[in-house]
């Protein structure tokens, strides 16, 4: 094998609380997350230099070890002895900073290509167990699907796929500090909590209407402060008839859950028109064969 090449998925969450503040300075998280048919592409190609090279389609983007994906070979190639030199092309679709794992899907991608191509034999889990050292969300871009993640958003349990149904995103025309999210949300004992539990059961019994009720999102509460245009994206959506509309991550993308493609696709349509976002997709639940 000289080439392969494996498509990156992003993920949005359904419902992200934060439980409290480690002493290792990370934060306990209890998340709902879902991947979507969004996704860059990742291409390796062997070669002899014994070097690594990384290639994108934006300029902005680093492309030695400040690139997760630069890392992510570098750290494998160390770890099983690997001389050979890789070209890595990373065609981004997904948008930078965003809330949607894009980074940690590229790592995940790198990961899985690099572990095919040398035919290293790593199992999923091993892959995993890797991954977390890139990234907290990188294990989940490998698992991929519908999932409750727990701890640091290593801890990962499968759940029932949630019910078919269209999801809009608008990335506006800023971007999110994951830190200063983090640095400034404040756990205060009468901050509302998303309620995570009514949401796993929502999803067991496959209702999507429960589920949109109950989805939520606590770091909303330090973005939405800093840029009201978050709200603005979220009411509009729901005037366009979203059953429910959220931030993703640490934000700054917002996405409305449609049961109703004629709606999401006029939805699509004024977020085109309305200068509200930079970036806008009409996507749908993915998950793997």
């Amino acid at each position: 094998m000289k080439l392969l090449t494996r498509k990156a998925y992003a993920k949005i969450n359904l419902g992200l609380d934060v439980l409290r503040r480690r002493e290792d300075g990370y934060h306990e998280l209890r998340m709902i997350m879902q991947t979507i048919d969004l996704y860059d592409k990742v291409k390796i190609e062997l070669n002899d230099s014994g070097k690594i090279t990384v290639k994108t389609n934006l300029p902005y983007l680093p492309t030695d070890r400040r690139n997760l994906v630069y890392k992510t070979a570098q750290i494998f190639m160390k770890r099983f002895g690997i001389r050979k030199g890789v070209k890595i092309t990373l065609d981004k679709n997904i948008p930078v900073a965003a809330g949607l794992a894009g980074g940690s899907a590229d790592a995940a991608a790198t990961l899985c290509l690099l572990n095919e191509i040398f035919q290293i034999g790593l199992s999923e889990s091993e892959l995993m167990e890797l991954g977390v050292t890139l990234g907290a969300d990188v294990p989940y871009c490998i698992q991929m699907g519908t999932a409750l993640s727990e701890g640091i958003g290593e801890i990962l349990t499968p759940l029932k796929p949630i019910p078919d149904c269209f999801i809009l995103l608008v990335k506006p025309n800023i971007s999110v500090s994951t830190k200063y999210v983090y640095s400034n949300l404040k756990l205060t004992p009468s901050l509302k909590h998303p309620d995570i539990d009514k949401m796993l059961l929502a999803i067991d019994k496959g209702d999507l209407y429960e589920l949109t009720r109950h989805m939520d999102n606590i770091l909303q509460t330090v973005t939405i402060s800093k840029y009201p245009i978050i709200t603005k994206i979220k009411n509009q959506m729901c005037e366009l008839g979203a059953l429910t509309a959220l931030m993703s991550g640490s934000g700054p993308t917002v996405f409305g859950i449609y049961d109703n493609e004629s709606l999401a696709e006029n939805a699509l349509d004024y977020f085109r028109k309305s200068g509200l976002g930079k970036q806008i997709f009409l996507t749908k639940p993915y998950w793997p064969d």
